[in-house]
């Protein structure tokens, strides 16, 4: 069904009459119509689902009938039609043809056409069928929006409009509009132009090229050539889409085609044969016009741009800042236009030698002294073996000469001409060459006056006797000088560059000095500087040890040190028993051998001690220091430990102290242990002023001695200590409750709890000591905080404390048991008396038969014990909940069942006094019923 339309339903029952009617839609009640049929006049998606109904007659519509069979409402929205144009375009231009179709599912629907929402009559156009529209020669009038629907006429319903298609009628054929990428008229061979023929509205085209007026192949709206020679002319196009749609041809574009020129490259450097690190630099270039871009080739292989290589704007130079032998080859180059794809062949080439290294230029000297004196003469003379053109720079420490010939000569030489000459060599105007610096020579122009140099070996001071020392005079300027030798001033050798002293006394101490003479000019030198000796006897060193003790036990550690006072430059050795020792693995020795270490003592290592000393550069030792003894004990010491008091077992509260010793040597530090764990260092005592039950355990104690090498004594025999927890005083109330309500006094009693020792008791109040003969009953006349404690002659001596006794309770007792007892007395009277005030007042009946039952609030014995539910007379008003919440005032008539205000009470008495007040209120104290 669809919405807007109408529906009954019926529902009938086939025997009997008088039946009402009702109507469910989805399992809901409709408003009952009482009727057989239910009528919807206009449907819409909510009355969608599943309807039935059923039938009711009798008094209060007491009988039904089973319900009906179900009947399913479906109400939907009629389909939509599509409208789907079948022409190929719905612009179009008169005369040409629009075709449109209708489409909906249903084919029992009938097709209704629209223009612009107005109804299409039949005269309007020409219907090829129910579902098509065609116009087949279109004109202005035609121009719209169409649209259809769909109906069924049989039952006034009708769907939504299609989708809608819109008409648009040209009245004139446009001229379509020529345009050429890129827009150059004069082009290259091998470039490519593209043609665009647009028309600016209306789809469809097909479009027909021309050139010179002759048709093209192409039909494409854009095309695109790759221009030749042969493809410069006149294009033009125009576009046609049907049998009777064209339009004129376009406007016409020029295309110029050119070949692509040569570039030329030429050298601007004046040769193309050079040195390393020489510069080159080549040109190339085009005639036609300046917009070019240039690329680079060597040995055919394009260049780039890096370090030594550059290339000018657009490429026009090629420079070369500093050639090298990987620069030879054959250089060439091409064009590309800077905003086209348009590239030359390669230019002519050129060919760039590069020599293999650049030139030596040498500089010689005559005559070859290195060091001259005044009025001599000299000359020097530079030489370059490759090339020609060469032009010579001469310099003297840096700063350039006049000179420009090849040689340079200096006639007299004077202190002035002292110096560093070198030479160098160039070629070119604009792009200069120039050589590396010739080698230099140094020409050193001395005064008259020269101080030979002494050095002695060994180069010190201070010698000892038995050395070897020699001294050595030079003179390191020029040749042929003859040596003498002097001491304290007066001449001891002659003729030897050399004084050698083998074995040195104290007697060689003194100053030497040394001077020389020329053989040919006898031009003698000064003195040179006075070297002095001190010759002095060979030291003892001093052997110290560096442990404390000389006395160690087995695999203790040892330490010894040898040194000399004078100076550190000596390594020693050391003996045991006047023979030298070798490193081994308990013996070690430290740097230079000042020091002996034994890392694990034995009887062998006892003996006496000895070192010696050497210098370390010379041949020089010293005689054996004096010894030192070693004493190694036989075994190693086992640690004593001894406890006090001598206990083993103790309990919480006890103190116990240890003692841990060693009698032979000294330097002892002690170790704890408990259980084989150790334990914080407390010397050689370890003392617990309170034991507890976690001090538990097997006690042990070490010896230690040492700093860098740590050596540990046997450790003690273990002592076991056993602590166990001190027993606990309790105090316990001997007075009964049945003597409560009697007495004013309490007594207490105090025991040591698990224990069947004879034990004395202290009484404390307020934890304050009471001055009492010990007993272990003290009778409580006035509230108070009362503990007490067991005392013995024995072990343990004392107890723990018991925990507080709080004689309060006593009177917060009697006030709840007086409170509760009231309350229930007075209770039972006011039910007793409105039972008699019931039975005076209440009026007899005369017709029994018409009285209702009456409900009987009392109930016999008998009936309680059949009816297990049966509750107790008033026990609503006697609840755990209300003894509980004490204190609580009265009952419903008023009576007040609270005595006074309470003391405060603690969890542990209000619990106490509950489980009296329950005891009171089983069946033997509790209300029972007044009919028996």
């Amino acid at each position: 069904m669809f919405p807007r339309e109408s529906i009954t339903f019926r529902c009938t029952v086939d025997v009997s009459s008088g039946w009402e009617y009702l109507w469910y839609h989805n399992s809901q009640g409709i408003l009952p119509s009482k009727r057989d049929t239910y009528a919807i006049s206009f449907l819409d998606h909510s009355h969608s689902g599943q309807y039935f109904c059923k039938a009711k007659r009798g008094k209060d519509s007491s009988f039904s009938t089973e319900a009906s069979e179900t009947t399913s409402l479906q109400v939907s929205d009629p389909p939509t039609p599509t409208l789907k144009p079948l022409s190929p375009w719905l612009d179009v231009f008169e005369d040409e043809l629009v075709e449109l179709k209708c489409e909906v599912n249903n084919p029992d629907w009938t097709i209704t056409w629209y223009k612009n929402r107005v109804e299409l009559k039949e005269d309007f156009v020409l219907y090829l069928d129910e579902d098509l529209l065609n116009i087949t020669s279109v004109s202005q009038t035609y121009q719209g929006v169409y649209a259809c629907r769909a109906s069924l006429p049989s039952r006034r319903v009708s769907s939504e409009f299609s989708n809608t298609a819109n008409v648009t009628v040209y009245e004139n054929i446009p001229k379509p509009t020529l345009s050429k990428q890129p827009a150059i008229n004069s082009m290259y061979a091998g470039e490519t132009v593209h043609f665009t023929c647009k028309v600016d509205f209306a789809s469809g085209w097909k479009y027909q090229w021309y050139k010179n007026e002759h048709e093209l192949t192409d039909t494409d709206k854009t095309i695109s050539i790759s221009l030749g020679v042969s493809d410069g002319g006149e294009y033009s196009c125009k576009a046609t889409r049907s049998e009777i749609t064209s339009t004129t041809n376009s406007e016409k574009i020029r295309q110029e085609v050119l070949e692509i020129p040569v570039p030329s490259l030429k050298p601007v450097t004046q040769w193309l044969d050079v040195f390393p690190t020489e510069s080159v630099k080549m040109s190339c270039g085009m005639q036609v016009s300046s917009n070019w871009t240039y690329t680079w080739y060597k040995d055919e292989k394009e260049l780039q741009a890096f370090e030594s290589v550059l290339f000018g704007t657009d490429g026009t130079n090629l420079s070369i800042i500093s050639a090298s032998s990987s620069h030879r080859g054959k250089y060439s180059c091409s064009a590309k236009l800077k905003s086209r794809s348009v590239g030359s062949n390669h230019s002519s080439p050129l060919t760039l030698t590069v020599y293999d290294k650049k030139p030596t230029v040498t500089l010689e000297q005559d005559p070859e002294y290195k060091v001259m004196f005044p009025t001599e003469s000299v000359t020097f003379t530079c030489h370059i073996d490759v090339s020609s053109e060469w032009k010579y720079m001469w310099y003297k420490n840096g700063s350039k000469l006049v000179a420009t010939a090849n040689t340079h000569s200096i006639s007299h030489i004077g202190i002035q001409d002292g110096g560093s000459y070198t030479c160098q060599v160039k070629r070119g105007i604009d792009q200069v060459f120039t050589t590396d610096f010739s080698q230099p020579i140094d020409l050193q122009v001395e005064a008259d006056t020269l101080t030979p140099l002494m050095t002695q070996q060994p180069d010190v001071e201070k010698l000892y006797t038995g050395e070897l020392v020699t001294f050595e005079c030079t003179v390191k300027i020029s040749s042929g000088w003859t040596y003498h030798w002097n001491k304290d001033g007066a001449q001891v050798l002659t003729n030897s560059s050399t004084f050698k002293i083998d074995v040195t006394r104290l007697s060689d101490s003194g100053t030497y000095e040394c001077n020389a003479t020329r053989d040919q000019t006898m031009f003698r030198t000064k003195h040179s500087d006075g070297r002095t000796l001190h010759i002095s006897e060979i030291p003892v060193p001093s052997l110290k040890p560096v442990t404390q003790w000389l006395d160690v036990f087995p695999t203790e550690s040892v330490k010894m040190s040898c040194g000399m006072q004078v100076s550190s430059n000596w390594t020693y050795t050391w003996y045991k028993d006047e023979k030298e020792l070798q490193a081994v693995d308990a013996e070690l020795f430290g740097t230079d051998g000042t020091n002996l270490s034994i890392s694990s003592a034995s009887s062998s290592d006892r003996g006496k001690y000895s070192c010696s000393a050497k210098l370390k550069s010379r041949s020089v030792g010293s005689n054996h220091s004096l010894h030192l003894t070693l004493d190694v004990y036989d075994t190693k010491p086992r640690a004593m430990l001894m406890q006090d008091p001598t206990h083993s077992l103790m309990h919480t509260g006890d103190s116990v102290s240890f003692s841990c010793h060693i009698n032979v040597s000294s330097g002892w530090e002690y170790l704890w242990y408990k259980d084989g764990s150790p334990l914080d260092p407390f010397g050689n005592n370890y003392n617990i002023s309170s034991v507890v039950t976690t001090h538990t355990g097997s006690y042990e104690c070490q010896a230690k001695r040492g700093t860098d090498t740590i050596w540990h004594s046997e450790k003690s025999q273990a002592v076991r200590l056993d602590v166990e927890e001190r027993p606990q005083a309790s105090i316990i109330l001997l007075t009964g409750w049945s003597e409560v309500f009697s007495t004013d006094s309490l007594v207490l009693r105090c025991e040591v709890m698990k224990s069947s020792e004879m034990w004395n008791y202290t009484w404390f109040k307020e934890g304050q000591r009471m001055d009492l003969a010990p007993s272990e009953k003290y009778m409580v006349t006035e509230q108070s905080l009362y503990t007490c404690q067991g005392s013995r002659t024995g072990r343990p001596s004392y107890s723990k404390s018991s925990e507080s006794f709080k004689t309060q309770n006593l009177l917060l007792k009697r006030r709840v048991l007086l409170s509760i007892s009231g309350c229930l007395f007075f209770g039972i009277i006011a039910v007793f008396l409105g039972c008699i005030i019931l039975r005076v007042i209440r009026k007899p009946v005369d017709d029994d038969d018409d009285k209702p039952e009456e409900a009987n609030l009392f109930l016999t014995m008998a009936q309680l014990k059949d009816c297990a539910d049966a509750p107790y007379p008033l026990a609503e008003y006697i609840t755990d909940a209300d003894l509980n919440a004490l204190p609580k005032e009265g009952n419903e008539n008023g009576t007040i069942c609270s005595e006074t205000t309470l003391l405060p009470i603690t969890p542990q008495e209000d619990q106490a006094v509950l489980t009296d007040v329950q005891k009171t209120t089983e069946n033997n104290g509790g209300l029972v019923s007044f009919q028996q």
